[in-house]
């Protein structure tokens, strides 16, 4: 994957098929990432991987029927 400029850093591979990357979250947005997890019983990163699943299908779902 390539950077553009010198504003973004390098993405660390995991392994195959996944790069971790580190992201910052307002603290409030961050405190519900928590709960939802909680009460979910899974992990902080799981909230967020599904978060990020359904916005995605969601985006490119609608951008390609207009």
């Amino acid at each position: 994957m390539k950077t553009r400029g010198k504003s973004r850093k390098a993405v660390k591979r995991v392994d195959k098929e996944s790069v971790r990357a580190s992201i910052s979250f307002p603290i409030e947005d961050y405190e519900k990432l928590e709960q939802a997890a909680v009460d979910k019983r899974v992990s902080l990163a799981w909230v967020v991987r599904e978060a990020v699943r359904e916005y995605l299908a969601s985006t490119f779902s609608h951008s390609s029927k207009e």
